[in-house]
């Protein structure tokens, strides 16, 4: 599966969850980050920022893995296979 990044946004939700969405869908977020009371309590203000790295961080490694799986499937027989 392919994501492209540059279609994707990091929302609050009305109930206070933070999500990584499609730009133009109305499908169900593709990752929900939920902090417990006593973590928000404890990040405050810094909440979204964190949020916002820990859905980063989750992406990149995202990427890091497809292009490992993508080098693999060319190493293995010297073609190239996309789905």
């Amino acid at each position: 599966m392919y994501m492209n990044s540059s279609f994707l946004e990091i929302v609050e939700l009305e109930d206070g969850e933070y999500a990584l969405q499609r730009m133009d869908s109305t499908d169900e977020p593709l990752v929900i980050i939920r902090f417990s009371e006593e973590v928000g309590e404890f990040l405050k203000e810094h909440e979204a920022a964190i949020a916002k790295a820990m859905i980063g961080a989750g992406v990149q490694a995202a990427s890091s893995l497809s292009k490992a799986i993508i080098e693999a499937e060319e190493n293995a027989d010297g073609t190239r296979t996309l789905h």
